[in-house]
């Protein structure tokens, strides 16, 4: 290099060597990433068929592979703070979350799973759609009158998370899961509603059988 760009080779070769750095840590990271919210999607399937102990070991297999991707990130912070990593750290929130509610536990926090407050309400807002799931599957299995607890928890959630009114920047798009969460509530509120009706009747007519 000529005379005005002196020095210019020793600045650019720290700065590959930063940047060589950041590339391997963002690979690490997402490859744990993706393996974080596929293991979380395990989880909560075991849940949603009563396999209570295998989503407790899937979830415990999920807690390393954060410590993992978390490990990792702590070596360029910068690649942290949202995006693909906190992505995973949702999913992994909205796992231990489902875990609790079915289960009837006392949730664990976000100090507990080690994420930020913001990722945690963000995983808490997830659960709507999973307790939906979980009263129609009651539903279906003709309960309807043990269902009612988990729309009352669905709507308590959704009371929680709007409350929390901040810019995306700083809450991570939790006001628009509020609102999705918001018509998960409605809509399952009129499908328990209807078969609360139904199980009412067909127990009315049950009784004037009996007494024919």
């Amino acid at each position: 290099m000529g005379f005005i760009l002196s020095g210019i080779d020793q600045i650019t070769d720290s700065i590959r060597g930063e940047l060589d750095v950041l590339d391997e840590v963002r690979e690490q990271a997402f490859r744990l990433s993706r393996e974080i919210i596929r293991s979380s999607s395990v989880t909560i399937k075991h849940m949603h068929r009563a396999e209570i102990d295998l989503a407790r070991r899937q979830l415990s297999a999920t807690a390393d592979l954060v410590r993992q991707m978390q490990e990792a990130v702590a070596r360029a912070p910068q690649i942290g703070g949202g995006g693909f990593v906190g992505d995973a750290e949702k999913e992994y929130v909205e796992a231990a979350l489902v875990i609790a509610c079915i289960s009837g536990e006392t949730l664990v926090s976000h100090q507990d799973l080690g994420v930020s407050g913001a990722v945690w309400l963000n995983g808490l807002a997830e659960v709507v759609g999973e307790l939906r799931r979980h009263v129609l599957d009651l539903i279906r299995l003709g309960d309807p009158e043990r269902a009612e607890q988990y729309l009352t928890a669905m709507d308590d959630i959704y009371q929680t998370i709007v409350a929390f009114d901040y810019p995306d920047a700083i809450s991570l798009g939790l006001r628009r899961r509020a609102d999705a969460a918001r018509g998960m509530v409605e809509r399952t509120r009129g499908d328990l509603t209807n078969a609360l009706r139904q199980a009412s009747l067909e127990r009315r007519l049950a009784e004037f059988e009996k007494r024919l």
